[in-house]
């Protein structure tokens, strides 16, 4: 019985420093806050990495071009919750681009496969 709780209670330390290390993906930011990026009307890039947006939020200039690059096994998209863009279908290794929306606000989007997947896109 000892052994088999030794066992379960080093099976879930290790699974918990496995999920913090996924969670906490490579570069340190410091603060802990989500990381951002400026931009400006020349455009500005995402990139799909294990199943997160880097970076989740970012702020550019109406109409600016976006790349999204997929480094990911899988498919994935970015698209608008509310319906302003939508790159479709991004398979690993490939890039799309899509122009912010032409009017100033915040524009929050989502994987439509992974819809966990979120981040934010804020036009100013």
């Amino acid at each position: 019985m000892r052994t088999r709780l030794k066992f379960g209670a080093g099976a879930l330390l290790l699974a918990g420093a496995l999920l913090l290390a996924a969670c906490g993906g490579g570069a340190a930011h410091g603060s802990g806050a989500l990381a951002t990026s400026n931009s400006t009307a020349g455009g500005t890039h995402i990139t799909i990495l294990n199943f997160m947006f880097h970076p989740m939020s970012i702020t550019v200039s109406p109409g600016a071009s976006i790349s999204v690059t997929n480094k990911d096994a899988v498919t994935h998209t970015l698209t608008a919750t509310g319906g302003q863009f939508n790159t479709g279908d991004i398979d690993q290794n490939q890039t799309k681009t899509i122009a912010a929306p032409s009017k100033p606000g915040v524009y929050h989007y989502i994987c439509n496969i992974h819809q966990y997947m979120m981040g934010t896109i804020i036009v100013k």
